[in-house]
């Protein structure tokens, strides 16, 4: 089941972050590993702007996904999921979701950014119908730019679209 989240969410979506960022270390990006979670207050702000979907299982928090306009677009701000559960489908049903939501509000595409040799990021994305970009609008520059003072590229990151048609 996908819902919308709530600010009490906020706690179990940060361990879900952490949790999901643990298989980054196994491939030597501690750097994403240690990264820490969104603010407690982040996600509830997300969660009260309609922003923030979960996924649930079993009655509990098992992925999320946050999302912004960015560039006329929806942008997966982040989506992660309980490693345990990595295989069940639950990421892409939150993105889904995503696409549906955005569908409604007439977005014409879901943008990302990612990992492109990280087999659960950048291949993953290009399954689930997701296209490089070679060039990005000021929006995606910008969290690039973001990225990049915080250290995430150390590993080739990408910029992706993924069109939705009408």
């Amino acid at each position: 089941m996908i819902r919308l989240a709530t600010p009490a969410d906020a706690p179990a979506l940060r361990e879900i972050e952490r949790a999901a960022g643990e298989p980054f270390r196994e491939i030597g990006l501690d750097v994403v590993a240690d990264d820490e979670p969104p603010p407690a207050a982040l996600l509830a702000a997300y969660a009260t702007a309609g922003r923030a979907f979960v996924a649930e299982r079993d009655g509990r928090p098992a992925g999320y996904l946050l999302t912004e306009l960015v560039d006329g677009c929806a942008h997966l701000e982040q989506v992660s999921v309980l490693p345990g559960l990595r295989g069940s489908r639950i990421g892409e049903r939150l993105v889904e979701h995503l696409a549906g939501w955005a569908r409604d509000r007439r977005l014409p595409a879901l943008t990302l950014t990612t990992y492109r040799d990280v087999p659960w990021n950048g291949p993953y994305w290009l399954q689930l119908g997701f296209r490089e970009l070679i060039e990005i609008g000021p929006g995606l520059r910008a969290i690039r730019d973001d990225e990049i003072a915080r250290g995430l590229d150390v590993w080739p990151r990408l910029a992706m679209r993924r069109d939705l048609g009408s």
